[in-house]
């Protein structure tokens, strides 16, 4: 079982943000009182605060930077907000960090609730992406992002993907390369984030949990 605090951490275009939504929506159907903070004051593309209204449906506490949920407003404010699921352990909180160690500077300030046993801190691994396309990379950036908040990386998520064309081929691609990383750090894979009609084809034997997601970030046509 994962701890309260879940912070979800990975580089640019690893699918964080759609992996941190999906993983809030289903908290909350599994009758959570679940918070998701979106701290991404970096990349003001694909944020989880676009999301809000959908989310707020499903009874999610939705904290964006403090002009609010409009993602037009590119700001790099944070919101206070975010201290009351933080110190509230009635919370689910799940928290979307920038994609590398500039983003994760937003969090750094509240290490002090990242302790043993009531946090976890995720990386989203997406190996079609270049700067993680090799066990090397993966592991400078998960260095990087320590270092940056002063907390330990607690397990990984394989979420190779292109898009909506991905392939059971394309996550078993990204697999070995988590696998090299989860043995090297000693940590563990999570979860296998990819499509609900891919998660279907992957092996029953496959390291770490199939976690099925919908492509809420991107509209149809995208």
């Amino acid at each position: 079982m994962d701890n309260r605090i879940r912070i979800i951490i990975g580089h640019y275009g690893s699918g964080k943000t759609e992996f941190s939504v999906n993983y809030a929506m289903r908290l909350a159907k599994m009758g959570k009182k679940v918070a998701l903070s979106d701290m991404d004051i970096v990349n003001p593309y694909f944020r989880s605060r676009e999301k809000a209204q959908m989310m707020e449906e499903a009874g999610i506490r939705v904290i964006s930077g403090s002009r609010g949920h409009n993602s037009n407003i590119d700001i790099p404010m944070l919101n206070g907000e975010v201290l009351a699921p933080l110190q509230d352990e009635t919370y689910d909180l799940v928290i979307d960090v920038g994609g590398d160690s500039m983003g994760s500077r937003a969090i750094a300030r509240y290490k002090n609730y990242f302790t043993s046993g009531n946090y976890d801190m995720f990386f989203v691994v997406n190996r079609n992406r270049p700067d993680t396309v090799d066990a090397d990379g993966v592991l400078k950036h998960i260095k990087d992002i320590e270092e940056t908040i002063g907390a330990k990386v607690t397990g990984l998520i394989n979420n190779t993907h292109m898009l909506r064309e991905t392939t059971k081929e394309d996550v078993m691609y990204g697999q070995e390369i988590v696998e090299k990383v989860s043995k090297i750090l000693d940590i563990p894979i999570k979860y296998i984030s990819t499509l609900e009609k891919v998660a279907q084809q992957l092996p029953d034997d496959i390291n770490g949990e199939v976690f099925p997601i919908k492509m809420f970030m991107r509209e149809e046509w995208m």
